[in-house]
């Protein structure tokens, strides 16, 4: 299953959304070009590496804790492979013009950034000692989609599905599509409470936060302007 574009034209151009399109492919293919060794350490040092930030709280180091805050935000921008960004930038494409259109270009990259975060600190709660770093931007993306679900649940989502070697193309709900998604973060999310070798190297609880939180900020738009229009 996967999507190709949503049905739902947004009427302002997303600059927000290319330019942050843009600056994670930049990053990315710097990483890239980066000789091996010091490509895994440019990821350790401005990845999100959750067994850092406890050492800062328990030691109570202030200013270890804010580098390690800091790399939260760095962590965003980084991608552990051609697939891994592929498939982030794709989503925050199909998602990212119409959320845009509707918050508004700053109201959207500060909504995006604090769903980063937030995102973070929910895989931060599950994995508080581990060393590995977590990089990516679909914490953030999440929360878009959170956003998107609540906003326009009946949008349509094309999307290809292949039985056997026969592709097929489907319009599916938004609402459908994305609480598809959700469902399955969640499933892979509870299987990493039963032990590190089930769903391993994905932050699924990453993506549940930052969704989560997304979906939350959407209800709140959507009663904040149910109020202004009828009173």
């Amino acid at each position: 299953m996967f999507p190709l574009r949503d049905i739902n034209p947004s009427s302002k151009r997303p600059v927000v959304t290319i330019a942050l399109i843009i600056i994670n492919v930049i990053i990315f293919l710097f990483e890239v070009f980066l000789p091996s060794d010091l490509r895994e350490a440019f990821i350790q040092y401005y990845g999100f590496v959750p067994a850092e930030l406890t050492k800062a709280i328990v030691y109570k180091s202030i200013g270890y804790f804010g580098v390690n805050i800091f790399t939260i935000f760095t962590s965003m921008f980084l991608h552990g492979g051609f697939m891994h960004i592929i498939g982030n930038m794709w989503a925050l494409w199909l998602f990212g013009d119409n959320v845009e259109d509707k918050l508004g270009h700053f109201k959207f990259l500060i909504v995006y950034f604090i769903s980063g975060f937030i995102a973070s600190f929910t895989h931060y709660i599950f994995n508080f000692n581990s060393p590995v770093a977590a990089i990516g931007a679909s914490g953030a993306i999440a929360g878009v989609m959170g956003i998107y679900f609540i906003l326009f649940p009946l949008a349509k989502i094309q999307t290809l599905f292949i039985i056997l070697i026969f592709p097929f193309f489907v319009n599916i709900p938004s609402f459908i599509y994305i609480g598809i998604w959700f469902l399955s973060q969640i499933f892979n999310g509870v299987l990493t409470l039963f032990g590190p070798n089930y769903g391993s190297g994905v932050a699924w609880w990453a993506h549940i936060g930052g969704f989560i939180f997304g979906s939350y900020i959407a209800k709140k738009y959507k009663e904040k302007n149910y109020y202004t229009y009828y009173y």
